[in-house]
């Protein structure tokens, strides 16, 4: 029986293509749902659950691999690409542009399968990190607009005098919010609140200065 917490769509317009990959899909626990166009496919709703997208380089409407280029800004799940036309430069514009497999038709199911399941792992992974992003910048937004100056000051490195004297603050006050800000953000260290500076791409415009001494 397939399982909902997965899903593979399926974008080949030739229908036994679709009607047999479906049925391996079946015959391992795996929902499919296929496409005979990339219209159909961008227009349909699709369940939020980790995926993949077995896709056909030739189809009706455009080429899966321009298919590929047109959909790289958004969120979509990684791509294996099924051919009967298989060349060298395709193959190196698919996987350098994020592809997890470029299969040349007749493939093997194992071969499939396995590509299959790296796409559905690399986008579980994807979600996750989505996932704690998302958290991370809910406590960001948390801050309040004081607790946004001072963190960036923290993590470029400048000491408390310093980054009390860019904001024209005392230290006593800065060091609250410093604390207010390792607490909100949950941050076990400062090298921990860097890291996450980092992973919200917060821009660090001031580096630690020579001179002074601080907390």
């Amino acid at each position: 029986m397939a399982t909902d917490d997965q899903i593979a769509f399926i974008v080949d317009d030739d229908e036994r293509m679709r009607e047999a990959l479906s049925e391996l899909l079946a015959s391992h626990g795996m929902r499919a749902i296929a496409f005979g166009s990339a219209g159909d496919y961008v227009s349909a709703d699709k369940p939020d659950v980790p995926a993949c997208l077995i896709l056909d380089v030739e189809l009706p409407d455009i080429n899966g691999l321009d298919l590929q280029r047109q959909i790289a800004a958004g969120e979509h799940p990684p791509i294996v690409f099924i051919t009967g036309h298989g060349d060298i430069p395709s193959s190196v514009r698919a996987i350098k542009h994020g592809a997890v497999d470029f299969l040349t038709k007749p493939f093997s199911d194992s071969d499939l399968m396995a590509a299959i399941d790296a796409a559905i792992a690399q986008d579980r992974e994807k979600r996750s990190e989505r996932a704690d992003v998302g958290a991370l910048r809910q406590r960001y937004l948390d801050l309040t607009p004081r607790e946004r100056e001072v963190l960036p000051l923290v993590v470029s490195g400048l000491l408390n005098k310093q980054a009390a004297a860019e904001l024209g603050i005392s230290e006593v006050t800065l060091e609250i919010h410093r604390r207010n800000v390792m607490h909100k953000m949950a941050a076990a260290s400062l090298a921990d609140l860097v890291r996450i500076a980092e992973r919200l791409e917060i821009p660090i415009t001031h580096s630690r200065r020579a001179g002074g001494s601080g907390a």
